[in-house]
């Protein structure tokens, strides 16, 4: 068999984007130069947000929010099970008691019925915050979730790893796009190989506030400012006579170094200008998948066509998962699993979690596979893929 290998994802680097980064390694700025400014600012642009601060991965940007956010030891924060750990290990991080609340089963996101009714049942300020997930690349509707936040006085923090261009409709008709920083105080996105974005490892913050944004400028850089108007110690101190010297910085908290460098930067700017491009393919295989596998016997589910959707995954649910996924893996397509319900990891499980707890995502668990899915998957291969688990059912 001379099939070549079909992976759930994978990252496409041009040549454009390889001439962005040499130009980047030929100048001379490798870190903290400007090609992160420009980055930032397209990103901003790009998802509708004021402003965006570009940092490591998408742990390193859930971790500064966290802290940017004050969570500290035993804030009780919201997230849902079906995610990357990441999201939650953010509040441990800081701390903070991770509340897992369960799945809406035809959305795969977090459920904001289950979310009220949790809240509802706790005396107030027993909760801080809500991380809901754009699961898969799906939307949450987070002009709902705000309005439930506001009511309990919480912070949310939207991530959007899944989901750079996607969307939500608003109650006024209007499109709401995953991080602009209308609804969410906070949202971040990873630009690890296999999103829509790729810059090898990296993320993005986005939001509208510009207290959290000056905040995070500092925590991304070990707690140090240059900004003169915010300084600290005395003129006379930092060895200058009637100004601060050129050289003169403040640390004034303990930060992190969570920064990006200059030439991923580049190549996620470079990305970024065919990102649209690249999310209409996403939608396309979207689509075919869907009209392949409606109505068929063996789906119990699958992310279907949803409006705004990014479709960095396409899921399908299905009985005898692992012989599924055996099979494909003998016909060189390595489908994939997202996620192991995190609430039963063995680090969450000491904390009293247990089998039973999220009864939807658990049993999503047992029947979800990711198919392949990405810009450059072709026709040909996308019909492999579909024939091969139909044959399997047959």
């Amino acid at each position: 068999m001379n099939q070549q290998i079909i992976p759930y994802g994978k990252q496409n680097i041009t040549e454009t984007d390889i001439q962005a980064v040499v130009e980047t390694l030929q100048s001379d700025y490798l870190t903290q130069g400007p090609k992160i400014k420009e980055f930032e600012g397209a990103f901003a642009q790009y998802v509708g947000s004021k402003y965006a601060v570009a940092v490591a991965n998408g742990t390193a940007a859930l971790h500064l929010n966290c802290l940017a956010l004050n969570v500290k030891e035993g804030d009780k924060v919201i997230t849902t099970p079906i995610t990357f750990a990441a999201s939650a290990n953010c509040i441990r991080y800081c701390g903070g008691e991770v509340v897992f609340v369960d799945i809406d089963p035809e959305t795969y996101l977090l459920d904001i019925n289950k979310v009220r009714g949790l809240l509802e049942a706790s005396p107030k300020g027993t909760f801080k915050g809500i991380i809901p997930v754009d699961f898969a690349g799906r939307a949450v509707d987070l002009e709902d979730f705000r309005k439930l936040a506001d009511e309990y006085n919480l912070w949310i923090i939207e991530d959007s790893c899944h989901s750079p261009g996607g969307y939500f409709t608003d109650s006024h008709g209007q499109k709401q796009n995953c991080g602009n920083g209308k609804f969410a105080d906070l949202a971040i996105f990873s630009f690890h190989p296999v999103k829509h974005i790729a810059a090898g490892e990296g993320g993005m913050i986005t939001t509208n506030d510009v207290d959290l944004y000056e905040k995070l400028l500092k925590l991304r850089t070990h707690g140090i400012t240059k900004d003169e108007g915010s300084y600290e110690n005395s003129i006379d101190f930092a060895g200058g006579d009637v100004a601060y010297p050129a050289w003169y910085m403040e640390m004034q908290e303990l930060g992190y170094n969570y920064r990006l460098t200059d030439f991923q930067a580049a190549l996620g700017l470079s990305q970024l200008k065919r990102a649209d491009e690249g999310l209409e393919r996403r939608r396309e295989i979207a689509k075919k998948y869907f009209e392949a596998f409606k109505g068929k016997q063996f789906i119990k589910g699958q992310s279907g066509i949803e409006e705004g959707h990014a479709y960095h995954l396409y899921v399908i649910e299905v009985e005898d998962r692992l012989g599924l996924y055996n099979h494909l893996r003998e016909n060189k397509i390595f489908a994939q699993i997202h996620y192991i319900p995190t609430h039963l990891m063995p680090y969450y499980r000491q904390f009293g979690w247990k089998d039973g707890d999220m009864p939807q995502a658990e049993t999503y668990y047992k029947h979800c596979i990711s198919l392949p899915m990405f810009p450059t998957l072709s026709d040909e291969d996308q019909g492999v893929v579909i024939n091969k688990i139909t044959e399997f059912y047959k």
